[in-house]
């Protein structure tokens, strides 16, 4: 089926009500019929409800969606995209091991791998997107993960998925993938053979800002990948801590299912059934939304680079734009999400284009229906160095504006006024 039938209908069965809309769990535990069914349960003999840290109809009505539009085998939702990419991480490392991450992430991820994984004895080393040759000479026996985002925030920036997925491929070591800005819409990061997507559902998935929320996804026939595979010992050896369970032998996706049995249950980053019912709600217009956000960013794109005080506009659907081809190459349609910065002359001149605007809201998110500019340097970005932020693409004279679903019209005079203040 087409993504847009699945992001409708994907899931969910109908309850006993027949209800059209996928009710809302708000529950935290469930009643078993007996002990043989409850002992059955936690042993995995039969699957089931047992407490909702662990899984709930809502939620698992969104998990399965989000996998079918991902062309995934399954998936874990979770309490933040933050959250998500830790279990992603967690699930393949522990302490002594490495991980290789793109220089061009997110402010927080880059905070989260280089600060707080060390804290936790793991190593993190960066290559620059746009020369993935570089991984290479960062692998050793202990490292267990090569993460990028598909579409980097704020530098949006295209990586190579195809050549980043084959270096990891010969090293036998798992791909995580961010495909948060770009979305399974335009972007399906699985079929092009990366083993874990991750979201913050907090952005185009709700498409308000509604909730906060995250997700990740295993590919099909991931268990090939990891079994007897001696970078991953803990999927192919008894887990003292569920029964002796060996992950590769349960016959289902080990990833999601090592991460829900050891770290959703152990750390309890777990997304509300309302909050999963709010994405479930965003699925439904997510195609048609990215439409739009796409329309919008493009045609301001397109007015940004022919704008006298504007350095550099960081659009891949700008056809002079260095990451284009690889837009045409990952991105359906050529559609290239509606995230896009421009850099100014200093930090004083963009400050004065953001304190000037009258349409945009000055807020630190993306994916919402409402256009947003943002000062990364200041904001998003404010911990990092000037050489951190220099190497992650982050000058100070950069605005991220996230393109809503006003008209472009409305938009682009918008930014024309702030420009011209």
């Amino acid at each position: 089926m087409d993504i847009q039938t699945l992001a409708l209908h994907e899931g969910y069965t109908k309850d006993t009500q027949g209800t059209m809309a996928v009710p809302i769990y708000q529950t935290t535990a469930y009643e078993f019929r007996d002990v043989e069914h409850a002992a059955n349960l936690f042993s995995l003999k039969e699957l089931g409800n047992i407490y909702t840290r662990l899984n709930n109809p809502t939620t698992d009505v969104f998990e399965k969606r989000f996998a079918a539009l991902e062309g995934g085998a399954a998936a874990l939702a979770t309490s933040s995209g933050m959250s998500a990419i830790f279990y992603a991480i967690a699930n393949a490392a522990a302490a002594g091991d490495n991980i290789i991450c793109a220089k061009q992430l997110y402010g927080g991820t880059l905070t989260q791998t280089a600060h707080t994984l060390k804290r936790f004895g793991i190593e993190s080393r960066f290559f620059n997107v746009h020369n993935p040759g570089e991984i290479e000479n960062l692998i050793d026996t202990n490292t267990k993960v090569i993460f990028f985002e598909s579409l980097t925030n704020p530098s949006i920036d295209v990586a190579d998925i195809e050549a980043i997925v084959a270096i990891a491929n010969k090293h036998n070591i798992l791909t995580v993938v961010d495909n948060t800005v770009a979305t399974p819409v335009l972007c399906q990061p699985l079929s092009w053979g990366v083993d874990i997507v991750v979201h913050s559902a907090s952005k185009y998935t709700t498409g308000q800002g509604l909730a906060i929320g995250g997700i990740l996804v295993e590919r099909k026939n991931l268990l090939e990948k990891l079994q007897n595979n001696p970078r991953y010992a803990h999927f192919n050896e008894p887990d003292e801590s569920y029964h002796g369970l060996i992950y590769t032998e349960v016959g289902l996706p080990p990833f999601t299912l090592r991460a829900r049995l050891s770290l959703l249950r152990d750390l309890g980053a777990v997304v509300s059934p309302f909050n999963a019912w709010l994405f479930i709600q965003g699925m439904e217009t997510l195609a048609l939304r990215m439409q739009e956000h796409s329309k919008n960013a493009l045609a301001l794109a397109e007015f940004l680079e022919s704008h006298p005080k504007v350095k550099k506009v960081n659009y891949p659907g700008l056809k002079s734009n260095v990451n284009y081809d690889m837009a045409q190459k990952y991105f359906k349609n050529g559609l290239s999400s509606g995230l896009l910065s421009f850099e100014v002359a200093s930090l004083e001149e963009a400050t004065k284009i953001v304190n000037a605007t009258k349409l945009y809201s000055l807020v630190v998110n993306i994916g919402d229906s409402k256009s947003i500019i943002t000062h990364p340097a200041s904001t998003t970005h404010q911990q990092l160095s000037d050489e951190e932020l220099k190497a992650c693409g982050v000058p100070s004279g950069l605005i991220r504006i996230s393109c809503g679903l006003e008209s472009a019209n409305d938009l682009i005079e918008d930014i024309k006024q702030a420009l011209n203040a």
